[in-house]
């Protein structure tokens, strides 16, 4: 991918611009680096591919029939804030903020709470949606997402208002609204969840730019799972309790559904599945970037409609593809959008970084030659 050859690019240029007896780096490191990136961005499409389909599974009613998604959720949160902390405590994989940005109590209610909650919100409703709509057309409308953010972030003064901007949001917003026209199995009360699933997503990505990056708060998806997953069980156990307890008991006393050894399998493996993917996305914007994991994105989201089409047997429309069609071209322009930025943005700074060096380089230079024997008077002579 485009931002693993960014990645080694530099780093070769540093080496043989140090000494010019150095040798060049050999093609074959090369290879191995663009190679390494593309498996990063395989082995996130797979996992991420899985967690939706594997999700789809489990909560569709011609499936598996699990029509519990918060009980769905809590499972992932549970496993996954336990994984977490035997990673960060015990294993000491990853490191906690460190003590200038320590995450105090002040902190954790002002800023993890909010978001922790809004992360709840997100996958309960985007869970419940699969039960109404089909893998298909759940990622057509998860296409809405960067309008979303974009939204908020002006509403909240966190990006700027441009035009060109906005005509591309409108471009993706009518690419969702043709699809949604062309789908079949249009369900609006499953529509409603998912857009309210992209509006918490979206508010919780802003929320983690405001609250905590503007505090210099960095945190990796392993230490997020470490703070966010614990209140973000804590927050679900709220609806559990007053909306599918009862339906739970209801079917476990019938069905004999919490003792069967087939759900603790198929939970079991969905929550590692899961966990998983939250590695994964560690792993792929660690060893590239976060504009590669949106890139590679847009491509899982046709293979996931392809998957939907020929294997689950969903109906996919000419509407629904013409719909998703402008919607991906929209969301493929923004994100060139946003790599020219980052590049424009590195550009601008090596610039300022070279012009910032480059008196001192002259002042320096210039001391060196007052200081040779041979130009003691050159000082004077060029004074007036």
């Amino acid at each position: 991918m485009g931002a693993g050859d960014d990645d080694t690019k530099p780093a070769s240029m540093e080496v043989t611009s140090s000494s010019s007896s150095s040798s060049s780096p050999s093609p074959p490191s090369v290879l191995r680096s663009v190679l390494l990136s593309y498996a990063y961005v395989g082995i996130w499409m797979s996992l991420s591919f899985a967690v939706i389909v594997y999700n789809k599974y489990i909560l569709d009613p011609k499936l598996y029939n699990w029509p519990f998604p918060i009980t769905l959720t809590m499972i992932h949160m549970a496993f996954c804030a336990s994984l977490a902390f035997f990673l960060v405590r015990v294993l000491r994989v990853v490191d906690v903020p460190s003590s200038s940005s320590s995450m105090t109590r002040r902190l954790y209610v002002s800023s993890v709470l909010p978001i922790g909650a809004l992360y709840a919100l997100s996958l309960c409703f985007s869970n419940s949606a699969y039960i109404y709509l089909s893998v298909s057309f759940i990622q057509m409308l998860k296409a809405l997402m960067p309008v979303a953010v974009y939204s908020l972030a002006v509403a909240l003064r966190t990006d700027a208002f441009r035009r060109a901007t906005l005509l591309n949001m409108l471009a993706i917003s009518a690419g969702v609204a043709v699809a949604a026209y062309g789908e079949a199995r249009f369900d609006a009360f499953g529509v409603t969840l998912q857009l309210l699933a992209v509006a918490a997503e979206a508010t919780r990505l802003v929320l983690i730019q405001i609250l905590l990056t503007s505090r210099g708060v960095s945190l990796n998806p392993i230490t997020s799972l470490y703070y966010v997953a614990p209140c973000c069980l804590a927050f679900l156990t709220v609806p559990w309790y007053a909306v599918e307890l009862p339906r739970l008991r209801a079917a476990a006393a019938g069905a004999g559904l919490v003792t069967s050894p087939d759900v603790v399998f198929v939970f079991g493996t969905n929550s590692v599945v899961a966990f998983a993917l939250n590695l994964a996305v560690f792993l792929l914007v660690g060893k590239t970037s976060a504009l590669t994991m949106n890139v590679a994105g847009v491509v899982k989201d046709w293979l996931l409609i392809a998957f939907s089409w020929t294997v689950i047997k969903d109906t996919v429309t000419a509407v629904n593809l013409a719909g998703y069609g402008i919607a991906f071209l929209g969301v493929a322009y923004y994100n060139h959008a946003k790599l020219q930025a980052l590049k424009t943005k590195e550009a601008e700074r090596k610039a300022a970084a070279t012009s910032a060096t480059r008196p001192d380089d002259d002042a320096e230079a210039g001391a060196r030659l007052l200081l040779r024997p041979d130009n003691k008077d050159a000082g004077g002579d060029h004074k007036n």
